[in-house]
Order: structure tokens, then sequence, then C-alpha cells
């Protein structure tokens, strides 16, 4: 019933076409919190990929984490290529890269290897990268990424010290959605040697709750 105790008029096609015309007015930030909020409310974790393969998160999620990662102070400048930490995350590779091409900036993008200690995609040898995931907080179950990981139970530190061995310089780890931590130590585990990471979160969890 609407305001004035009418039933509301017009078909259901027409009620679709309008809801689709407020999400299309939303800022983009704006747009991905709704899609987020669907899978935040409620629920202790989600991969979230229901929303990094939906088509709406695909047209402005790229966009969000450079500007994300921009205020937090690296510029697309600062690294050369971003990767995914997760299965639900490789959507947010592709999103980024078409996102630094429309602003006229080159950006490769690679997956770690979910079967074999290794990852996917151009070499990242010699060059800096900031690694991805779509909620990443101490709740948060990280998809393993080889079988060692499910041994050493530390698969962050696993990805990172693969990363590391490939020859590339880990600058950052961006996350769609985060526990308010600033930033995320991680070991080596093939040297022992530590490392304090900055991480860049677009929103906090408390935000879409």
């Amino acid at each position: 019933m609407t305001e004035s105790g009418f039933r509301p008029t017009g078909t259901p096609d027409l009620a679709v076409a309008k809801s689709h015309n407020d999400f299309a007015m939303l800022e983009p930030r704006e747009q991905l919190a709704t899609l987020l909020k669907e899978h935040v409310v409620g629920r202790p974790f989600s991969e979230l990929a229901a929303v990094t393969f939906d088509h709406r998160a695909a047209t402005v999620m790229g966009h969000v984490l450079i500007d994300a990662l921009e205020d937090a102070g690296y510029s697309i400048d600062d690294f050369d290529a971003v990767g995914a930490l997760t299965a639900a995350s490789v959507p947010m590779v592709s999103a980024m890269i078409q996102a630094a091409a429309s602003r006229g900036e080159d950006l490769d993008g690679f997956v770690m290897d979910f079967v074999y200690p290794s990852i996917k995609g151009p070499s990242i040898e010699g060059r800096r990268v900031v690694l991805l995931d779509a909620w990443l907080s101490e709740k948060s179950y990280v998809q393993t990424s080889s079988l060692v990981t499910l041994r050493n139970g530390n698969e962050l530190s696993l990805d990172f010290g693969i990363v590391e061995q490939l020859g590339a310089k880990v600058v950052a780890i961006a996350s769609l959605v985060g526990g308010g931590v600033k930033d995320i130590n991680v070991v080596n585990p093939s040297t022992g040697d530590e490392q304090t990471l900055p991480f860049i979160q677009v929103f906090d969890e408390s935000e879409l709750r």
C-alpha cells in the first residue's frame, strides 16, 4: 500500500525498472555498498563471490578499489600488478585492470595457483604488487592456495612468501571488506622473515551491518 492508502499501480516490470534506475543513480561506492550489504548483514563471514561475480559490481569495483588505494596514499604508479588471493577476488583483478586501462594506465594481474604454490598470469619478477581479497578480517577464512597452506595454517603468509620468491615486492594488501586493522603481519615460510604490510579496505564491516 502507498501512503495514500491505495495499492501501487503499474506492472511488475515497471517496478523492476524503477528499482534498476534507482540503483543506477547511486554513486559507484554506494552501488557496491548496496550489493555487499545483502551478503554481509547477519553473517560472520562470506566469500562474497555472489558480489564480485555480479555484473553490477564488475562495472564499479575496479574504480572503487583504485580510489581506495589512492586515498591511502598508493597511486596507480606505485604498483605494477594486482593478485587474487582467492577465487572470489579473481573478478576484482579483472575489474582493476579494466579500470586502470580506462584511466590510461597499464596494470597486470595474476591469481595464486590454488593447486601448486605459484601464480598464474604474467611474470611478476621485479614488479610491485598489491594482493586482493573480497573480505579479509580476523573472522575470515582465506581460501587455501595449495595443500601446503592446509598444513601450515597460515595461507596469507604462504601466498606472500610465494610472491616474494618469484621476485616481486608486495606493497600492500587490499580488500572490499575488512575488520578495521591498518596493517597485517606476515611471515615468509621459506626464510622466517617477518614483515608488516599495509592493509587497505574499501569498507569496514561496521559500515555494512
